[in-house]
C-alpha cells in the first residue's frame, strides 16, 4: 500500500512533463525522423530520475525545499548572482512553457470546435486566470490528468498498430545518432521531460517522504511518462507530409476511429490547460524559496506578481496568435538549454555536506550526475549556436560548433567533479 501511495504521489511529475510540448515535440521528431531519436527520450528517463532523486533526497534530508537550499547554499559574495542565474532560468523556462500551455489548450479545443480562436483564446486565458486568483486547482487538475491518462492509452494503442517493437525500435532507442536539424528537437525531447521547475516542485513534494519510496515512486512515474512520449513518437512516425495536429488527430482516427479525433482533442486541452496552471505556480513557489521563503504568503504582492507575470505571458502570444507547433518547439529547446544551469547548481547543493550529510553524493550519483550534466551542456549549447546560425549571429562550421559545445561540457563537468574530489563544499 505505501509503495502505490508512493507511486500515486510522484506521478504529479509526469502529468507536469506529459504536456501539449511533449506532445508537439515527440510526434515533429517522429514525423520528421522516424524512430531515430528514440534514444534522447531513453536518455531523458536516466537524466530525469537523476535529478529529481537528488533533488527529493535533498529535500528528505536537509527538511529545504530545493529553493531553500540553494538559498541557504550559496549565501557568500556571489549569492545575488547565483540565485539570480538559477531563478531567471526558472521564470523564463515557466513563461516559455506557459505560452505552449496557452496554446496547446487552445489547439485541442479548435480540433473538436468551430468557435473563432481568438474566443478560444480568451476563454482559456480567462478561466485559467481566474483559477489561479482563487487558488482552487486541486480537484480539476485531478479531472484533467484522467484525460490526459487517457490520450496516454490512445497513444499506446496507436503505435503498436503503427509499428509494434522490434528492433527498430531498439536501434532508434540504444543507438544515438543526430541528423541535419536535428539538434534543436533533441533538446526539446530532453527539455520536455526533464523540466527544471519539476526539480522544485519534486523538492516540494518530497518533504517529510520516505527516500526510498520516493525513488520507486519516481522511477514509475517517470517510466509512464517516457514510455507515453516514445509512443507518442512513435504514432508521429506513421505522419506522412508536414507535421500538424490535424495530422496527428486523422492518425488516431486511424487507429481507434471517429472517437479519436476528439479524445485526441481532449487530452490536449487538458494537457494544455492542466499546464497552464501548474508552471506560474511553480515559478512563484521557485521565487519564494529563493528570494524569501519567510515572508512571501500565497495572497501576497511578490508572490502574485510572479505568478500572474507568467501567466501574462503566456496570455499575450496566445491573444496574438502566434503559430502554436513553432512556438511550443522553441520552448522546449529553450527549457533544454537552460537545463544545465539549473542542474549544475542542484549537483553542488547535493554534494553539501552540511546540508546533506551522510546523503551526500558517492561516486556513482557523482558519476551520473556528470553525465547527465555533459551531455545536456553539449546538446544544448549545439541547439543555441545553431538557432544562432539560423538567424545570422554565428557563422561557425559545425565543427566548431561542435568543439565549443564539448568544450563547454568538459568545463562544468570538470568544475563538478573538481568541487567534490577537492571537498570544496561546507563542511
Amino acid at each position: 500500500m505505501r509503495r502505490w501511495a508512493a507511486v500515486v504521489l510522484w506521478s504529479a511529475i509526469a502529468a507536469a512533463f506529459v504536456g501539449p510540448g511533449t506532445v508537439t515535440t515527440a510526434a515533429a521528431s517522429g514525423a520528421r525522423f522516424g524512430l531515430t531519436l528514440l534514444w534522447a527520450l531513453l536518455f531523458s528517463f536516466l537524466a530525469c530520475w537523476v535529478l529529481q532523486e537528488a533533488s527529493a533526497r535533498l529535500s528528505i534530508q536537509s527538511g529545504l525545499s530545493l529553493g531553500r537550499a540553494l538559498r541557504e547554499r550559496f549565501s557568500g559574495p556571489s549569492r545575488w548572482l547565483i540565485r539570480g542565474l538559477v531563478l531567471g532560468a526558472i521564470v523564463i523556462g515557466t513563461a516559455a512553457f506557459e505560452v505552449g500551455n496557452i496554446l496547446g489548450a487552445v489547439a485541442g479545443l479548435e480540433l473538436v470546435l468551430r468557435i473563432d480562436r481568438v474566443w478560444l483564446a480568451l476563454g482559456v486565458i480567462v478561466s485559467s486566470g481566474l483559477l489561479l486568483w482563487m487558488g482552487t486547482l486541486q480537484s480539476l487538475s485531478r479531472l484533467l490528468s484522467v484525460l490526459v491518462a487517457f490520450m496516454g492509452l490512445a497513444f499506446f494503442w496507436t503505435a503498436w498498430r503503427v509499428h509494434p517493437p522490434d528492433a527498430a525500435w531498439l536501434r532508434g532507442m540504444l543507438w544515438p545518432s543526430m541528423p541535419d536539424g536535428a539538434e534543436s528537437l533533441v533538446v526539446g525531447l530532453i527539455g520536455t521531460t526533464v523540466v527544471p521547475y519539476n526539480l522544485f516542485l519534486g523538492s516540494r513534494l518530497a518533504r517529510g517522504q520516505d527516500l526510498r519510496l520516493s525513488r520507486l515512486g519516481l522511477a514509475v512515474s517517470i517510466a509512464v511518462g517516457v514510455a507515453i512520449s516514445m509512443a507518442i513518437l512513435v504514432t508521429g512516425s506513421a505522419i506522412s507530409g508536414p507535421f500538424s495536429y490535424e495530422a496527428l488527430a486523422e492518425r488516431l482516427t486511424a487507429g481507434l476511429g471517429p472517437g479519436g479525433r476528439t479524445l485526441f482533442a481532449l487530452g490536449l486541452f487538458a494537457a494544455g490547460f492542466s499546464s497552464a496552471l501548474t508552471a506560474p505556480t511553480a515559478a512563484a513557489i521557485t521565487a519564494r524559496g529563493i528570494l524569501s521563503p519567510d515572508t512571501w504568503s500565497e495572497r501576497g504582492l511578490p508572490y502574485r506578481a510572479v505568478l500572474f507575470g507568467v501567466w501574462g505571458v503566456g496570455a499575450l502570444f496566445g491573444l496574438l496568435g502566434v503559430r502554436p507547433i513553432p512556438a511550443i518547439l522553441a520552448a522546449q529547446a529553450l527549457n533544454g538549454a537552460l537545463l544545465p544551469l539549473v542542474a549544475f547548481f542542484l549537483w553542488v547543493a547535493v554534494n553539501d555536506t552540511k546540508l546533506m550529510g551522510p546523503a551526500r553524493n558517492g561516486r556513482l550519483a557523482n558519476t551520473l550526475t556528470a553525465l547527465v550534466t555533459a551531455t545536456a551542456t553539449l546538446l544544448g549549447t549545439q541547439a543555441v549556436l545553431s538557432a544562432l546560425r539560423g538567424v545570422g549571429i554565428w557563422s561557425g562550421s559545425e565543427r566548431l560548433s561542435l568543439f565549443i559545445s564539448a568544450l563547454l561540457a568538459l568545463l562544468s563537468t570538470g568544475l563538478g567533479l573538481w568541487m567534490w574530489a577537492r571537498k570544496r563544499v561546507r563542511t
